[in-house]
Formats: structure tokens, C-alpha cells, sequence
């Protein structure tokens, strides 16, 4: 999908405890208890996503709300941006369940590539529209880039000279011709909207992969976003949190 690494850098680790300094010494607040994020991969399914009717009218994400939202407080991922995951994960759950594809896979994508939708402020609309638009580097073979011609007149990505990749999952305008999708009932595949872009990943995740379920398949779908073991590495640990409640 994409030549290059993710617009947005891993975060900081967890923090663990609080410790508020006063004059003299040390007062020791309640921490948080501590837990062991794993490191399997695949990494873990995480909260289960409710079933719902997935041909339903309008976005469908939105029946997922309560479903979010605690999920939400607790991962730091805004929770239009979970409802699009979960809504995305549940459609291929329902459509192709031999892929096996978790939600927590598509945000540890999302949270390395664009902070879910947030990179550089922009923010999610409540219908899933991520403003201003995310773009990444012009891709001109510098800096380990591929260098891709343009190849949409600068229809999709606005730049009529090379390509670059766009929105909250940085397609490349060849793939997002080949796999976008609507997904938020609106009429249009937008790679700027977070629940067409996450379903159009989880299509191409799951192409790609095959079996997600397993080490093999998975690792083969994430590297086609970019094939480096240290990329891997980076979703396999923002998707094992996020399985456990857990920012990153």
C-alpha cells in the first residue's frame, strides 16, 4: 500500500504511576495496576464487537457506540475511530470469516500511520471525515521512498506530479482505486474518511494475508503496508495494548 513508514511515529510508554511533588517530600498517589501487554503475534482480539446488522441504512459504525466509548477512555483512541475499526473488523467477521482479522490489527495500523486520524491535529468528524486531509511525503525515491509517478492526475492525493499516500491509513492512489470502499453510508469511498479507509484496509489486509489468525498470514498483511520487521513490530505492540485496555 504504502513504500514508506507511517506518518506517525509509536508513542512513549505507558505510564505507570503518579508521584506529586510537595514542598519537603513526596505524596504517593493510587497508581494504575500494572499490566503485561503481550507480545504474541497475531496480537490479541480484544474486546469482542457486538453482532449487528451490517447491511443496515446510514453508518453503521454508529451502533457500536456504546461499545466504544469505554473502550475509548481507556486506549486514548478517539471513539469515532474505534466504532470505524470495530465496524470494519465486524463486516469482514461477517463477510469473511476465514480471514479472522481483529479489530485491534486495524488500529495498531491506524494508531502507527496516522494516531487513529489525529496526526499533526486533525480531527475526526463524527462521520468519520478526518480534517484537514493527512498526506504523506511526496514519494520521490528519497529517504527509502519509492518513487511513484503520478497516477491520478492529483484527483486523490492533490499533487499531479508524484503520488502520496493518503488519509488515516496512507492508501497510495493505485491501491485505493483497487480496494476503497464506503463505509459510512454516504455514497462515497473516501480515503479521508476513517470508515472507509479502515474497511478498505481490512479488505486488503485480508487479501493479502489470508489466514490473519495465524503468524504467517498475519505478518504477510501488515508488511504490505511496509515490509520491514521493525514496522511489524510497531503495530504487533499498539494492537496488543489496545487488546488489553491499554493506550500506547
Amino acid at each position: 500500500m504504502r513504500r514508506s513508514g507511517g506518518v506517525a511515529a509509536s508513542a512513549a510508554a505507558v505510564v505507570l504511576s503518579s508521584v506529586v511533588m510537595l514542598a519537603g517530600g513526596c505524596l504517593d498517589l493510587p497508581s494504575r495496576p500494572e499490566v503485561d501487554i503481550p507480545q504474541g503475534i497475531p496480537p490479541g482480539a480484544g474486546a469482542a464487537v457486538p453482532f449487528f446488522d451490517v447491511n443496515a441504512p446510514g453508518r453503521t459504525a454508529d451502533l457500536l457506540d456504546r461499545w466504544a466509548r469505554p473502550l475509548a477512555s481507556k486506549t486514548g483512541i478517539p471513539a469515532v475511530s474505534l466504532e470505524a475499526y470495530g465496524n470494519a473488523a465486524e463486516i469482514e467477521r461477517q463477510q469473511h470469516p476465514e480471514c479472522g482479522l481483529a479489530w485491534t490489527t486495524l488500529a495498531g495500523v491506524g494508531g502507527v500511520e496516522s494516531k487513529h486520524g489525529t496526526y499533526r491535529g486533525a480531527r475526526v468528524a463524527a462521520n468519520g471525515d478526518v480534517r484537514p486531509p493527512i498526506r504523506g511525503v511526496v514519494l520521490d525515491g528519497t529517504a527509502g521512498n519509492a518513487r511513484i509517478p503520478d497516477s491520478d492526475g492529483g484527483a486523490l492525493d492533490g499533487d499531479d506530479t508524484l503520488d502520496r499516500a493518503m488519509g488515516p491509513f496512507q492508501f497510495i492512489p493505485e491501491t485505493w482505486r483497487r480496494y476503497g470502499v464506503d463505509a459510512n453510508g454516504d455514497g462515497v469511498a473516501s480515503p479521508d474518511n476513517i470508515d472507509d479507509a479502515a474497511l478498505s484496509a481490512a479488505r486488503y489486509l485480508c487479501v493479502s494475508g489470508g489466514d490473519l489468525t495465524t503468524a504467517q498470514g498475519w505478518q504477510k498483511a501488515v508488511r504490505v503496508y511496509n515490509n520491514s520487521t521493525q514496522y511489524v513490530l510497531d503495530v504487533r505492540d499498539h494492537a496488543n495494548a489496545y487488546s488489553v485496555g491499554e493506550p500506547y
